[in-house]
Order: C-alpha cells, then structure tokens, then sequence
C-alpha cells in the first residue's frame, strides 16, 4: 500500500495539479475538489478505514509577496472506521480548515531530534502544489 504522505499524484486517487510558474500573481486560483465514489473508496483504502463519504475540498491558491504562495481550504468529509474496542463502525463528520504556506526560501530543521514548530503549516515551495 503507497504511503499516502510520501505518494507521488500518479499513485494518488485524487489529483489537481497546479504548476506554481502559471499561477497568476495578482489573483487567487479556486478550485473545488468533490471526489467521485470510486475515488473516496481509494482515499479510504489509503487511509485504512471503512468508507469515505461525501468529501469536499474548496478553496484558493494566492501568491504571497514576490515569491511565496498559501493554500487556504476547508476539507469536509464522512468518514467510517471501527472502533478500537468493539470494531463496531464509528461515523466522524470532518469540517477543518486547511492551510499551507509554501515557501520560496523555507529552510527545513536539521538535527536528529528537533522539535515540531508551532506552526507547521509552512514547507518549500514545490514545482507543482497537488
């Protein structure tokens, strides 16, 4: 089974590229992701649970100073999954907020042990935001 944290968009059920060098600078780019069945079934599969329902991801790409860019989103979904205890199915609304800052000049922490940032919404910048 693929890693979904370390999956590249071919091994992934759900794929909207963005290739940063096309993104307008001085406008935001929406987009509204609402995953077909055949695909929420694939994003349960990689996350281990029983069913996806209903999920939904809407929001924006925007530049932010000269180099940088932030992804503002809401992701909401159903989610089933047995219980730790009786495996009986537990169903879960998700409702969250999503966002990321990439980075032009992001500097990842060295070290053996570092300590997790308060915020870690913040990563390099890529070729392509997915």
């Amino acid at each position: 089974m693929t890693d979904p944290m370390h999956a590249s968009s071919e091994d992934l059920p759900v794929s909207r590229p963005f290739r940063v060098s096309a993104l307008p600078a001085r406008k935001p780019t929406h987009f509204d992701i609402a995953p077909d069945k055949p695909a929420q079934a694939l994003v349960a599969a990689l996350l281990g649970i029983s069913e996806v329902r209903g999920m939904h991801f809407k929001g924006e790409i925007r530049a932010s100073g000269k180099h940088d860019y932030v992804l503002e989103a809401r992701l909401v979904a159903t989610v089933v999954q047995p219980c730790s205890v009786s495996l009986a199915p537990v169903t879960t609304r998700i409702d969250e907020p999503v966002i990321r800052r990439y980075l032009a000049d992001y500097a990842a922490p060295e070290g053996d042990e570092v300590e997790m940032p308060e915020d870690d919404s913040s990563e390099q910048l890529p070729e392509v935001i997915d």
